[in-house]
């Protein structure tokens, strides 16, 4: 469920596009200046699943969750009731908790009094809601935990329901980032944070991973959602997580805990660095985070940093926070899939300090391993290595 498609197919198509779904979104009002955003439109959790089967005043990000919960399991071949009858587990990453419904109980109290509170915010606002709507939607009983780490949130989720797996503890797991954060709070405090733009000026260009002329990050919605199982699963896999690791920044060094997740992960998956033959990098767009990642991304590879071919698909859908790793991982997964490394869009003029091995157009590349990378605020970092399957 993203700005570049709300399908495995439609997603692929569209993140190898070179386009950007940065566009402006005026659903907050203009009283509160301009924002723009990568949204996706005319979403219906009816087209999935019947409203009976979910919670009542459920949370967007809840029911993007929902919808590509299902479409991960009809991706697999699996019917909700083989999921429901196994041993399995729901795990999901959110970096925010549901101001959409926060806001609307607060606005209604202003305007009611204490009588127009909402009492069903108490339980669809937080995080752990999410799991919540996607077992009563499968009708499961699914053990379930939700993770909040800022922008890592997505990628640590995988990263656990992997070691769940991988332990025995289940035999499968859904598992994945969702977000949706296009309400006037956050998005007023993110754009005074320097995290999103102050206007709308051509909207379509102003997130630019690593570019030389980028300025800042993009927000976006959107979850992707996987289905994990062991290596002895009949049905065919896209790949094998083999690594995973996450480590805070040291000090006020931004991005440096990179180093470590990446060097851990790298680890865990028997690898040296020189045998990684693709990069997703975190790369928002913002100046001093995509230098950043790359001063780390070079002390992990040293000068085979240039040979590796590596991209960000911020430029295509933004960053939709928690979710935004689990976009990356979908990508990288594809991409061995299919042999291709979907473009950076909007990179036109490489930046000397970043100089990343990037382009704009996708590439043809066969690849079997590819490194994932991403950080978030609060100094968290984390770092996942997949392998085709």
């Amino acid at each position: 469920m993203t700005p570049a498609g709300t399908s495995r197919p439609t997603f692929w198509k569209g993140i190898l596009e070179p386009v950007s779904r940065v566009r402006p979104f005026r659903n907050i009002g203009t009283e509160h200046g301009p924002f723009v955003a990568a949204y996706i439109d005319d979403f219906a959790i009816v087209d999935f699943v019947d409203l009976k089967n979910v919670p009542k005043g459920a949370a967007r990000q809840s029911l993007f969750a929902v919808a590509g919960a299902i479409l991960a399991l009809q991706d697999a071949g699996l019917e909700k009731e083989e999921f429901a009858a196994a041993n399995a587990a729901v795990v999901t990453g959110s970096s925010l908790m549901d101001f959409g419904g926060i806001i609307s109980t607060m606005d209604s109290v202003t305007n009611r009094g204490a009588r127009g509170a909402q009492a069903r915010t108490v339980f669809t606002a937080n995080c752990s809601g999410t799991q919540e709507a996607i077992n009563q939607a499968l009708g499961s009983h699914a053990r379930s935990l939700g993770l909040q780490s800022a922008c890592c949130s997505g990628l640590d989720a995988i990263g656990y329901a992997a070691d769940l797996v991988a332990r025995g503890d289940v035999d499968m797991a859904i598992c994945g980032g969702t977000e949706a954060p296009l309400h006037r709070c956050p998005m007023i405090e993110l754009r005074q944070a320097g995290l999103t733009p102050l206007n709308t000026e051509m909207s379509e260009r102003v997130a630019r991973p690593f570019d030389l002329w980028r300025t800042t990050g993009v927000v976006s919605e959107g979850a992707v959602m996987f289905v994990l199982e062991p290596e002895e699963s009949p049905r065919p896999g896209y790949s094998y997580i083999s690594g995973y690791a996450f480590a805070n920044d040291e000090g006020e060094q931004l991005c440096s805990g990179i180093i470590l997740a990446a060097k851990q992960a790298l680890a865990a998956a028997n690898l040296r660095p020189a045998q990684v033959e693709a990069i997703n990098a975190w790369g928002p767009g913002h100046r001093l985070i995509d230098q950043a990642e790359y001063d780390s991304l070079l002390r992990v590879f040293h000068s085979d940093l240039a040979h590796i071919p590596a991209g960000s698909i911020k430029g295509a859908v933004g960053s939709a926070l928690g979710a935004a790793p689990a976009m990356q991982v979908a990508a990288a997964a594809l991409g061995q899939r299919f042999g291709k490394l979907p473009p950076t869009v909007n990179w036109r003029q490489s930046d000397p300090a970043c100089p990343l091995n990037l382009t704009a157009d996708f590439r043809a590349i066969d690849h079997d391993i590819t490194l994932i990378s991403s950080h978030g605020l609060g100094g968290v970092n984390s770092c996942m290595v997949l392998e085709r399957c």
